[in-house]
């Protein structure tokens, strides 16, 4: 027999269900604090995983308690929520996301892991795959936007990187898809809440994230908090064991959400904790985060007869068997061992810097008011996010700290240390007092150029920060309208650095000033990176990978929605439309300007009659007419002329990058799967119709910005 039979036939009940069993220490935690002193549960294993503890020393002491003074000597499985970087922090996935670079996003993850590793952990809960099309969503910030298709290539890219080639490796960590599936949609985008949505969906938007998780050997999954349609995730079998085990032959361990097992209580489909344990385990979750239902449930579910201990041996083997993939039984303190050297450590800051300065979007930039033109005398830097560098580590910061961040003003003060620069927050993030404007509008007549630091604070963004109210919070857009004002009359360059989890309705905002910066959240570089756009050293490439909506009541509003019948027509008013309001967004889907300036020529579509087993070739000059050097990211969508079923206006199918010295011409390439061109008929099955497909090609989900070429798919 192997280890792990040997294993499961020498345990008590007890030890099976510690296996099963995961509990946090108290470094930090993600929702009501409920686990107690698990010190003696570890030795006599009733406990076999936890989460939130760091740091080598604390890992290796707990580490020591599982195998060395508890009678079976399993390791503990440990993890930690390291959603975008452990203790140096990245750009939030929204942000990173906006890179449109699979290489990108695969490098930031394997830093993540060698990181986390070298603090002992073996398992971290990411990447999130919730596709967000409602900016209310809180955790809107922790994914990678409206597209699915993004979604999934985000998702092999991340797993990729986290678990590295060998999971075994001590700079491995398991990777988690989360939130098993469709969290996103939560009704009025209210944390929690209910989810309603059409098998169609479900299947066109929400589960090829997940599934191109599988596909890349994820080895844990978390099914959402939420219902979907009346079933809670936790226990839908429908989708965590046929869909997902069946149909997709998953393998790997399915963890519940924090304390989500006895919240099915709360959901009303369990009497009691052995009624919502045994419906858990019957869906196929393995592992019990935070809710003690498995100890303490199941026991009494095996004697109601709800469970068999077959079903219970199953979760264990294979928990088990992650934990030797793991290599945990190999070496317990595998990943404890690693020391990092400060150079690792230094380029480690110099990919954080990299990436957070390509993941800024600018907004808008009339008459070319960014880069600040230098060299700079004097500078003045408002606002309340301008000397923040808490803020700079948005709402999941692992074990970042504030101390190890860069703050606007910091990054400015390194990167001019010539230039006088005056400082005043104006207004605080919250609240009513607008005392401190005239304060802060007084600094711009000295100024040669002003910086204004706008936006969320971080923890309004992420887990249980849903807002129905998407503008600038407090009295910001008073301070912002003021020193724009100001900054006209004196005819001085104002720009607004906008710092957010989410797209916020800022209309007022950009009428106001001439040049905006989505800056999200950056992680520990952000000054830095913030400073070497702003001065010009590094031209803005980002692109938004959500829609900005004008005002909260569009919500959701997106790039891929369906055809009307009665499409919008502003001299009907029969039509689909608002009376107070354009249909479209404030910024589309990849929008993002350079500080170069591109042309797009010679869309050239390869074959013109694709069958489903080609590979179309899409190629397009770009020229940049600019003054200065610039990366261009290049979108290629495609739409049904005529399909089956009403097909989605825009359907993105690929995108590339290509950076052009002014003045010249490349050519981008961009290879399609023909299979991509599927639709899902009535059937939500996978069909190839022959017909027209429009192919188009350009710099953002604006039918009018891009070229368009027509080929004729043949059966």
């Amino acid at each position: 027999m192997s280890r792990i039979e040997d294993l499961i036939a020498s345990m008590t009940l007890a030890e099976k269900l510690g296996q099963l069993t995961m509990t946090a220490s108290s470094f930090t935690v993600t929702g009501p604090v409920i686990a107690g002193d698990s010190t003696q549960s570890i030795r006599s294993g009733e406990i076999g995983n936890l989460l939130n503890m760091v740091g080598a020393g604390p890992v290796r002491d707990m580490q020591r308690l599982a195998v060395e003074e508890s009678r079976l000597k399993i390791p503990l499985l440990i993890g930690l929520d390291i959603i975008h970087g452990f203790r140096s922090l990245f750009p939030v996935p929204l942000a990173e996301a906006g890179v449109f670079d699979p290489a990108i996003w695969e490098a930031t993850a394997r830093e993540s892991a060698i990181e986390g590793a070298a603090a002992g952990l073996a398992l971290t809960f990411a990447p999130m795959l919730d596709v967000s099309r409602d900016p209310r969503w809180g955790r809107t910030v922790e994914g990678s936007g409206e597209d699915p298709w993004l979604a999934e290539q985000l998702a092999v890219a991340k797993v990729r990187g986290l678990q590295g080639t060998d999971l075994a490796a001590p700079d491995s960590l398991a990777a988690c898809a989360k939130h098993f599936v469709a969290y996103a949609p939560v009704t009025a985008g209210r944390e929690y809440a209910s989810v309603d949505i059409s098998e169609r969906t479900l299947h066109e938007v929400h589960l090829p994230p997940f599934e191109a998780a599988v596909r890349a050997g994820v080895a844990t999954i978390m099914p959402a908090f939420t219902d979907l349609d009346g079933i809670p995730m936790t226990v839908h079998a429908g989708l965590l064991r046929d869909w997902l085990r069946v149909r997709m032959g998953f393998e790997g361990v399915i963890i519940s959400d924090y304390n989500a097992i006895r919240e099915l209580l709360n959901h009303g489909v369990a009497a009691d904790m052995p009624e919502a344990a045994a419906l858990a385990l019957n869906a196929g979750v393995d592992m019990d985060m935070m809710a003690d239902g498995y100890r303490h449930g199941l026991p009494v579910a095996l004697e109601r007869g709800l469970v068999s201990i077959e079903q219970i041996d199953t979760a264990v083997r294979r928990v088990l068997r992650l934990k030797e993939q793991l290599g945990l039984f190999a070496d317990p303190y595998g990943r404890c061992k690693t020391q990092e050297s400060p150079q690792r450590v230094a380029r480690r800051r110099a990919l954080a810097r990299t990436v957070a300065a390509q993941s800024l979007v600018l907004l808008r930039n009339e008459r070319d008011v960014l880069p600040f033109k230098t060299p700079l005398r004097r500078l003045a830097v408002l606002g309340p996010l301008a000397d923040a560098a808490e803020e700079m580590r948005g709402p999941w910061w692992a074990a970042g700290v504030a101390e190890n961040h860069v703050s606007v003003l910091a990054g400015l003060h390194t990167a001019l240390p010539e230039c006088e620069i005056s400082y005043a927050p104006g207004v605080a993030i919250e609240g009513g007092d607008t005392a401190g404007i005239a304060a802060a509008v007084a600094l711009c007549a000295a100024a040669d150029s002003i910086l204004l630091c706008l936006g969320e604070a971080a923890v309004m963004s992420g887990e249980a920060a849903s807002r129905v109210d998407l503008g600038l919070p407090g009295q910001q857009q008073a301070l912002a309208t003021a020193v724009c004002a100001r900054a006209r009359e004196l005819a001085k360059p104002c720009a607004v650095v906008l710092f957010s989890g989410r797209p916020l309705t800022v209309t007022q905002l950009v009428q106001d000033c001439d040049a905006v910066i989505a800056a999200w959240f950056l992680g520990c570089e952000a000054g830095n990176a913030i400073a070497d756009v702003v001065l010009g050293m590094v031209s803005p490439s980002g692109r938004t990978v959500i829609s900005w909506p004008r005002a909260v009541g569009q919500i959701p509003v997106f790039h891929s929605e369906r055809r009307s019948g009665r499409p919008a027509n502003p001299a009907d008013r029969f039509t689909s439309k608002y009376l107070d309001c354009p249909n479209e967004p404030l910024f589309a889907f990849g929008h993002g300007l350079t500080y170069g300036r591109f042309r797009y020529s010679n869309l050239r579509v390869r074959p013109a009659d694709p069958t489903l087993q080609d590979t179309i070739q899409v190629q397009v000059d770009l020229t940049n007419e600019g003054a200065a050097t610039a990366r261009e990211t290049v979108f290629v969508f495609t739409h049904d002329v005529v399909a089956s079923i009403s097909p989605p206006l825009l359907k993105l199918a690929g995108f590339a990058r290509l950076e052009l010295a002014p003045g010249n011409t490349g050519t981008v390439t961009i290879d399609l799967s023909a299979q991509r061109l599927q639709v899902l008929d009535a059937n939500l099955k996978p069909v190839f119709e022959p017909g027209a497909v429009e192919i188009l090609v350009g710099p953002r989900a604006v039918r009018a910005d891009l070229l368009i070429s027509t080929m004729q798919l043949r059966a």
